[in-house]
This record gives C-alpha cells, structure tokens and sequence, in this order.
C-alpha cells in the first residue's frame, strides 16, 4: 500500500475541528444537466434555492426540449449545447416553457468547455464518456471546486487531471468513491490496508458464459436496483463500470491497483468501505440513491440534511457480499491490466467501449463480444502505439481514444 491515499481529496476528507463552513448561497455550473445525474441534481438543486444556484447548464443535442425546460426553470446566465444546430429549438422550446429571461447560449464542441471555466463554486461535471476531458481540465485550471460524476475523464487522463488538481478541489460524485472519502475520515492516510470497491453484479449476477451469449439489450437494461442511463446501465452488466471505477479509485485515493478489492453486493445498500491496517472495516450504507452522493459533493466538506432517506433500521433486512466471477466478467481485471499499464491504455479501454456499447444496442454485437472486443483493441494497442505516463499528454490521449473507436468500429462490423 502507497502511503499516500488520496493526495487529490484526503486533505478535505478528514472532518477535523476548524475546517472552512460553507456559508451564503454556492453558484454551481451543471454539465450534462439532462441525463440521471443532471436531473437529480436539479432536484437536489430546486429543494434547496437558498443554498444553491445554477449558474449555468450544458447537455448534448438529444434533449433540447428538456434542457429549455430546465433554463426556463432555474434561470442562468448561460446555457451550452454540445451540437451546433439546436438553437432554434431551444428557443422555442424556451418560451414554450414560458422562459423569460434570455441566457447566454452557447453552441457547438467548446461549449463544455468554456462554460466549465466560467466563475462558479462548482462544476458538476455529469458528462458521459470521454467528451468531459476537456472541461475536466478547464475546471480544475479555473481553480474551482469539480464535482466529477464524469468518471472518464479521470480514467483517461489519468495524471494530467490528479496533477491539476489542487488538495480538496476534486470531489467524487460517484456512490462509490463518496463512500470511500466518508469512510477514510475514519482512519489516517497511513493507516489504511486497502479499499473494498461493492459491485451489485448487475441483472446477469450468477450467470454462466455460456448463458450470457444470447441475451439482449433489453435485458442488459434491467438493472435490478439502480435507474441510470443506456451507457453506464449497460457498463454494469458488462462490470466494464466497476472496472473504471476501481481506476477512478486508484488515481483518487493514489491507492495501488492491487490494494483495491471488487466484492459483489447484490442489494447496493453498502456503496463502499475502507479496511484499516489494525482489521477494521468502515462502510458507507445508504440506501440506492443518488441525491445523498450528489448533496455532498455539492456541499462538500459540509453533509447535507435530509438528501435522501436513510436505511430502515426498524425492519429486518439482510446484506450479502460474494467474490466476484472474473472468469464469467472479465472486465474488472481488464480495467486493472489498462490501468498498470497506463499512459494511454485506459482512454483505449474507454474508447473501445463506448462504441462496442453503441454496436450491442444495434445488434452489431452480442453481448460477451464486449468485453472480447474491448480486449482485443486494447492488446493491439499495448503492442503498437502505446504512450506510457512519462509521455502522456492531451493530444495523445484524445488519439488513442479516436484510434481506439476506429479500430472497435472495424472489428464490430
């Protein structure tokens, strides 16, 4: 075990006496404010006006209508559309709404970007996939406090987003990794063994291969006890999702690959613990709900009172943990063979995904080919083409993503 956890968070982790309270209203930047994560947020956001305001919300071109909404709701100075071409329909869609005050309106690839690097508190970076890099970057340069569900970003970039960061400035979103810093503010940085990443294990959970072969995206979609979107639904039942975020964990926390343990926890009440070199385990238990993750993440290093409701210690309920079946689910070990690797291995990885997710949806691919397919690519890449840590950069990055997509597109024809 390094005995530096968590260079980037652990300095705020710890709920010691004298830390900053946050007082007065937070002005918060919202990317990707119309998928699961952007909606609750607003939720969490609307319940709490005298705590929060949204300064300023993003999404890509498939949601407009839901975005206008949203900008006639919450009023911001600014509104981004990834794609160039929505204008019109947002406008309209604005005033349907009965939207008074105009925003300012950005469209187009920057607008992420440049709406990240705005003045605000926070930057909720919801973003899916590797397209929230860049304003990952441009929020951690602002110097403003970043929010990450994108957990990508931080796969693929690697050191060049943990070196930006300043102690404190990198808050998880992820049930996961909130778990992780409440539980590390039990122990000190030189005291902890490893951390214990809990899997759900996903609709397919005790299924053979030979059973997985043949199902569909319908039932790929059937997450027993999360709501989330297409992507990262699918990443569950592939474990592809607890693969980036054990490489999430370990750039978080600056925790070796080998000191993080997958266990499978079918009924996602425990999100995450932290086992202590004395013997001790702390974990995190809440039921499945994203509000409690995003409340703290936004009024980090305060809780929030009443995000969501707490377990129900008056009923009887039963918590199960089982090791994971790599054998059946690869993708765990494959994540952490791209993540020892480094450099430009986990973009590939991530790259490599998204499109053979893309090619399951349109029966392009079935589903073990997956993860076959993402191994494939990533192995082709480690043998030609692969830029280690020393030599990563933003542009090397981003060419092994477009690199890993192409070389995924041919091989899921």
């Amino acid at each position: 075990m390094k005995a530096l956890v968590g260079a980037v968070f652990f300095a705020v982790s710890h709920g010691r006496p004298g830390r900053t309270i946050i007082t007065g209203v937070r002005d918060v930047v919202l990317l990707g404010s119309t998928g699961s994560i952007g909606t609750q947020t607003c939720e969490v956001i609307d319940a709490r006006r005298e705590r929060f305001r949204i300064v300023a919300l993003s999404a890509g071109g498939r949601q407009v209508g839901r975005l206008a909404r949203q900008a006639a709701h919450f009023a911001p100075r600014a509104v981004g559309i990834a794609e160039s071409g929505h204008e019109d329909e947002f406008w309209a869609a604005f005033e349907a709404a009965g939207g008074t005050s105009r925003p300012a309106l950005l469209s187009g690839p920057e607008a992420n970007t440049e709406l990240a690097a705005a003045r605000a508190d926070v930057v909720l970076n919801a973003i899916t996939g590797s397209a929230g890099l860049l304003a990952t970057l441009a929020a951690l340069d602002a110097g403003t406090t970043l929010a990450l569900a994108n957990k990508e970003s931080l796969v693929i970039g690697g050191h060049l987003v943990t070196d930006r960061a300043r102690p404190g400035q990198l808050v998880a979103v992820d049930s996961e990794h909130s778990a992780f810093a409440q539980c590390l503010r039990g122990g000190g940085a030189r005291e902890v063994r490893r951390l214990v990443l809990t899997a759900s294990g996903g609709p397919f959970r005790g299924m053979t291969r030979d059973e997985l072969a043949g199902v569909t995206p319908e039932q790929a979609l059937a997450h027993p006890t999360w709501s989330m979107g297409r992507v990262i639904t699918i990443n569950s039942a592939t474990l592809v999702n607890k693969g980036l975020e054990l490489l999430e964990a370990a750039l978080l926390y600056d925790v070796g690959l080998d000191d993080i343990t997958v266990v499978v926890h079918p009924q996602s009440v425990v999100h995450s613990g932290v086992e202590f070199f004395d013997g001790a385990t702390i974990l995190q238990a809440s039921p499945p709900d994203m509000r409690l993750p995003i409340g703290l993440a936004l009024a980090w290093p305060e809780r929030m009172a009443g995000a969501a409701a707490g377990c129900d210690w008056s009923s009887a309920a039963a918590w199960t943990f089982e090791p994971l079946d790599s054998r059946t689910f690869p993708a765990v070990e494959l994540a952490r063979r791209a993540g020892r690797a480094g450099g430009t291995a986990p973009a590939v990885l991530n790259g490599a995904n998204e499109v053979c997710v893309d090619a399951f949806f349109e029966g392009r691919l079935g589903f073990l080919g997956i993860t076959d397919t993402i191994a494939r690519v990533v192995d082709e890449h480690l043998a030609d083409g692969h830029v280690d840590d020393a030599g990563l950069s933003v542009e090397a990055v981003l060419g092994a993503d477009a690199w890993a997509r192409r070389r995924a597109e041919q091989l899921c024809r």
